[in-house]
């Protein structure tokens, strides 16, 4: 038997501070949204027909979309997807008025973290491209 010589190790890929950002948000978000499935679970808020396990259901769903979405973030439909979770979320706020405020709180910091993080992205590639060398370098 050959001594079998270990791969080296792949570069990581660079992550830009919208994608950590947005991914930071939504993992988050993510442990919320859950525990508001439980919550729409336990108040049995959901219109007659429908059987109060559906909110945990909902929650779980939600909650896999988010972490889903927080993976994906290297693309841009991912961004976009991330919007439609937080609209989801505010219409959530029909059932449980406490969840409108989540998603408020949340959309602010996703709002946050997609803007602010596009322009530092913006800026670190302007640095990149031209060093500026006024530090004594």
């Amino acid at each position: 038997m050959s001594p079998r010589e270990p791969r080296p190790p792949r570069p990581r890929r660079q992550r830009g501070a919208q994608e950590s950002l947005g991914a930071v948000v939504l993992g988050f978000e993510s442990i919320i949204v859950f525990l508001g499935g439980l919550v729409v679970y336990g108040l049995k808020v959901l219109p007659f027909g429908i059987e109060p396990w559906w909110g945990i259901v909902g929650g779980v769903v939600m909650a896999i979309a988010m972490v889903g979405v927080s993976g994906s973030l290297r693309h841009r439909w991912a961004l976009f997807a991330g919007w439609g979770l937080q609209v989801v979320l505010l219409l959530g706020g029909f059932l449980v008025p406490a969840l409108a405020v989540v998603a408020v709180i949340f959309g602010g910091m996703w709002a946050y973290a997609t803007i602010k993080g596009a322009a530092l992205d913006r800026q670190n590639a302007r640095r990149a491209a031209s060093p500026d060398l006024s530090n004594g370098e």
